[in-house]
């Protein structure tokens, strides 16, 4: 089989979004907020661990410590108590009050909308920065990729076999075949995809939108 072009690789990836586009339209966010701190809590929250989840132990965490200034002075145990239903609940809840501290003490209770000052943040990779300045903020720096994205440009093979356990190198190579308009849709819609039609064990292939143009179909 030939090696797809970048132009063609561009084009197809560009068709995909288009497509997702039509089929879901704007998706919001997956995980319950208010505001930019609670979110940057959340998101930190979910790795390893589902959304669902997330927005289970959310509501009590932040009705306990609702701002970076309470949560800033939390003890690291008792939010563990609250969050141990989570996946490396002890690190997490570690640098939920890391990152609240740091958010009161260096940018006066305010979480930053820059990417550099972000990750600076406990806890906080590019990923999370991505969906902050996103959700929050209306920035669009980048694309986050999560486990359904990363599984999806893989399948679809937009991104090379060797970048299938480096997401920040499959979010690269996102951002160089995709022009920027389509990067802020393509987190929420295909997470919404990925758990809709193309699971990670059971991907129904069958009634797939993208079955014409996939080169990991199954049917």
């Amino acid at each position: 089989m030939p090696r797809e072009t970048n132009a063609a690789k561009r084009e197809r990836a560009i068709e995909v979004c288009e497509r997702l586009d039509r089929r879901y339209g704007p998706v919001e966010c997956f995980l319950d907020h208010e505001n930019p701190f609670r979110l940057v809590i959340s998101v930190l929250l979910s790795a390893q661990t589902t959304d669902a989840q997330v927005n289970k132990v959310t509501p009590e965490l932040f009705r306990r410590w609702p701002t970076p200034e309470a949560m800033a002075g939390a003890i690291p145990t008792e939010i563990a108590e609250v969050i141990k239903s989570l996946g490396f609940y002890k690190t997490k809840a570690k640098h939920c009050v890391e990152a609240a501290q740091m958010i009161v003490a260096d940018y006066g209770g305010h979480v930053p909308a820059d990417m550099k000052e972000l990750v600076k943040l406990p806890g906080v990779g590019r990923k999370t920065a991505n969906i902050v300045l996103n959700v929050s903020f209306g920035i669009v720096e980048g694309i986050a990729v999560d486990t359904h994205v990363n599984r999806i440009a893989h399948r679809l093979k937009l991104s090379p076999k060797t970048h299938e356990k480096e997401p920040l190198k499959t979010e690269q190579d996102l951002l160089k075949i995709l022009p920027k308009e389509y990067w802020r849709n393509v987190n929420h819609q295909w997470i919404k995809f990925g758990r809709e039609i193309c699971d990670a064990r059971k991907p129904l292939c069958s009634e797939c939108p993208l079955s014409d143009i996939c080169p990991s179909v199954r049917c």
